[in-house]
C-alpha cells in the first residue's frame, strides 16, 4: 500500500487519516449522549487539519445533526459540496457578507439586534427566512450578548422580527473549575427561562464542547458541539470515552550524512555533536505546521526507534540524529507523530513539549501537506492541495 501511495503523492511528507476511526468516534459520542441530544460536529480549521470535505460526509453518516464551523469561508466550502447539510457559523460574519449566509441557507450566530435586522432585510430580498443561533456570553467574554436584562430585551425584540427564525441559543464554558462551570451553566439556564416567560423557545440549546461533553454531563442540554474527540484527540482525562485517533503524520528521509564530533547542525549551531554522528534530513518544517519550539526537544520514529530532533527546525526541513539507528536509509518511512504506540510521538506529549495544546498542533497542518484517506485498510482518496 505504501508504494501505491508514494506514486500518487506530490511530496514525501503527508498525513494519513483513517475515516473508519472518525466514524467509530462519532458512534462513541452518540452512545455517550443518547438519542435525545443533537450533535453539531465541529469542523472548523479544515476539520482540525483532517480535511473538512471528507470528514463532513463521515460525521453526517454517523450521527451528526449539524456541522459547526467558525467562518463563512469554511461554511461555503462545505455548502458547495453538500447542498442539504445544516451548517452553523459559530463566529462573526461581517455585515457586508451576510448575503452569502442567507443565499446559501447557512445558520448564522448573532449577538446584536442590528445583525438580526440586516439578516431580515436580506431574507426578504431572497424570499427566505434566515436561521440564527443566539450567542449568550455567560462569562467567557469573547462573543455574545452580555448577561444583563438589556440583552434579554434585545433578544426579545429579535424574536419579534417576522422573518427571522431563532433556532438555538448557546454559550461556551471557560472550564476554569467546577464552581465557575456551574455559574456559567446556571447563567445560561436563567437566560433561557427569562426568554421562555416571554414566549421564546429554542429548538437547540448548547453549552458543551468536547471536554465539557465528556467531563460534565450534568450541564448537557439538547445539543453538544464535539470537536477534538471526533478525531480521536484524547485529553489526559478522556479515559471514560472510547476513541481512536484518526491522523498519523508521516514523512521519509531525504538525506543522510556523517558528521564529526563538535560539528553543528542548523541555524546558530544550537546543537553540536558530542560524538561522531549520523544526521538525517526530513522534508518537514514549521511551514508544514510542525512546531519550531520542538527544536532539540522532539523526536520522530524510524524503524520503531526514536530519532531525536537536532538543531533548529527550519521552515521546510528538520534534522534528526540517526546515530543509534544505523540501518536507516534515504527513503525510509518516518512517523513524525501518531498515537503514542510503537515509540511514536503522541499529541499530548508533543503539545506539552511545545508549550501549546493539541488542537493548535493539528489545526496548523499546512495545506501543502497531502492527505491520504484510509477506509477498511485501503486508500480511498489522496488529496494533493498543491500540484
Amino acid at each position: 500500500m505504501e508504494e501505491d501511495i508514494m506514486d500518487q503523492l506530490i511530496r514525501d511528507t503527508y498525513v494519513e487519516i483513517n475515516l473508519d476511526n472518525i466514524a467509530y468516534n462519532m458512534k462513541s459520542i452518540k452512545n455517550m449522549v443518547g438519542d435525545g441530544v443533537a450533535i453539531a460536529a465541529v469542523l472548523k480549521a479544515d476539520a482540525y487539519g483532517h480535511g473538512a470535505l471528507e470528514v463532513a460526509k463521515v460525521v453526517m453518516e454517523n450521527g451528526a445533526d449539524y456541522i459547526a464551523v467558525a467562518t463563512l469561508s469554511e461554511a461555503l466550502e462545505i455548502r458547495r459540496r453538500f447542498k442539504d447539510y445544516k451548517i452553523l457559523i459559530m463566529g462573526h460574519t461581517p455585515n457586508r457578507l451576510l448575503e452569502h449566509v442567507v443565499a446559501n441557507n447557512i445558520t448564522q450566530t448573532i449577538f446584536s439586534l442590528e445583525q438580526a435586522r440586516l439578516l431580515s432585510q436580506i431574507g426578504l430580498k431572497y424570499g427566505k427566512t434566515p436561521v440564527v443561533h443566539i450567542k449568550y456570553d455567560t462569562g467567557f467574554n469573547r462573543l455574545g450578548f452580555k448577561d444583563k436584562e438589556e440583552s434579554i430585551e434585545e433578544i426579545a425584540r429579535i424574536a419579534q422580527i417576522k422573518n427571522i427564525y431563532i433556532e438555538g441559543i448557546f454559550s461556551h464554558l471557560a472550564l476554569t473549575g467546577d464552581k465557575e462551570n456551574e455559574i456559567q451553566y446556571n447563567t445560561l439556564i436563567s437566560a433561557i427561562e427569562r426568554l421562555r416567560k416571554r414566549g421564546i423557545r429554542f429548538k437547540y440549546m448548547h453549552i458543551e464542547d468536547s471536554i465539557a461533553a465528556v467531563d460534565y454531563p450534568q450541564y448537557r442540554l439538547n445539543m453538544i458541539r464535539p470537536g477534538a474527540i471526533i478525531y480521536g484527540i484524547k485529553g489526559f482525562h478522556y479515559g471514560k470515552l472510547d476513541l481512536k485517533q484518526a491522523l498519523t503524520f508521516k514523512s521519509r528521509i531525504s538525506h543522510i550524512k556523517k558528521i564529526s564530533k563538535g560539528e553543528g547542525v542548523s541555524y546558530d549551531y544550537l546543537w553540536k555533536a558530542e560524538r561522531n554522528s549520523i544526521i538525517g534530513t526530513l522534508p518537514v518544517g514549521y511551514a508544514d505546521g510542525y512546531p519550531r519550539s520542538l527544536s532539540n526537544k522532539g523526536f520522530v520514529t524510524i524503524h520503531g526507534k526514536k530519532a531525536p530532533i537536532v538543531g533548529l527546525i527550519c521552515m521546510d526541513q528538520l534534522m534528526v540524529d540517526l546515530t543509534d539507528i544505523p540501518e536507516a536509509e534515504v527513503g525510509d518511512e518516518v512517523i513524525v507523530y501518531s498515537n503514542g504506540e510503537n515509540n511514536t510521538m503522541d499529541l499530548n506529549t508533543m503539545a506539552k513539549l511545545a508549550g501549546t495544546n493539541k488542537n493548535e498542533i493539528i489545526s496548523r497542518i499546512s495545506r501543502r501537506i497531502p492527505k491520504v484517506y484510509i477506509r477498511n485498510g485501503e486508500v480511498v482518496k489522496i488529496i494533493n492541495y498543491i500540484k
